[in-house]
């Protein structure tokens, strides 16, 4: 089976801009979103025309057209839940997962610390409870999470490491620590378990034209449990499409 995972940075400015094409060169069988930046209606309006798939949205109660998760696959789930259950983090339509026969697959998009910090201890709670949450469901089934985690884990994982440590948003220690304690109670970094030493980018600050000068980030991630990563058979990331400041990353899944 083939996932893939786009921070699309808006589901209908997107698709203006050939993602249905790209869409339809990867094939994949599950597909998962981050920040559709719609309405649950405008969001599944926007999707729907992708024949052969099942549609499912999460968006912000909080803030129209912030934010938003979805998942878009080819079998149907058992079961598809939004969020975790906590007041505080269940307000920006930043969790959506699906319940297959033999996993969970769980596409998240983290929240941003901010250009100021101002969020870096929302962030940090944020972190907490949702390890929690992935651990409560591994005790249940294996875990895949994917999406933009918005946290670069090494030096290796952006293009001006120095600059950025504990200076700007994505590259905190109190983020990296986050994303470490993932590591450390079982979920694996699946592109840096097949290719250690490959610097390869998801992300690129539009802005500064990032993209063009090759300067990045790969905040985008796809995390297996250890009962999971058995199955991954390889982890890839699609910087060839464009249409957003991220590119697609993607796994290749063995079908029991």
């Amino acid at each position: 089976m083939h996932f893939v995972s786009w921070n699309v940075n808006g589901i209908r400015a997107i698709q203006k801009k050939g993602f249905m094409e790209s869409v339809a060169a990867m094939n994949p069988d599950i597909l998962c979103l981050q920040e559709t930046k719609a309405s649950a209606e405008e969001a599944f309006e926007a999707l729907k025309v992708m024949k052969g798939y099942n549609v499912f949205v999460n968006s912000s109660k909080a803030r129209k057209g912030y934010s938003g998760t979805a998942i878009i696959c080819k079998e149907e789930p058992i079961n598809v839940t939004y969020d975790f259950g906590i007041d505080e983090f269940d307000q920006e339509g930043r969790v959506t997962t699906a319940e297959f026969l033999t996993f969970f697959i769980v596409t998240v998009y983290t929240p941003n610390s901010g250009s100021e910090l101002v969020r870096l201890g929302y962030r940090q709670r944020w972190d907490d409870h949702f390890r929690e949450y992935l651990l409560w469901l591994e005790k249940r089934k294996p875990v895949l999470v994917c999406g933009d985690f918005n946290v670069a884990h090494q030096a290796i994982d952006l293009s001006r490491p120095k600059e950025n440590y504990n200076k700007s948003a994505g590259y905190m220690q109190e983020e990296i620590d986050g994303f470490s304690k993932l590591m450390n109670v079982g979920f694996t970094d699946t592109f840096r378990h097949f290719y250690p030493e490959l610097q390869k980018w998801s992300y690129w600050n539009q802005v500064t034209f990032g993209r063009d000068k090759n300067i990045g980030w790969r905040i985008d991630h796809f995390l297996a449990s250890q009962k999971m990563l058995t199955r991954i058979k390889d982890s890839l990331i699609y910087n060839e499409y464009f249409g957003s400041d991220h590119c697609p990353v993607a796994v290749k899944v063995a079908v029991d």
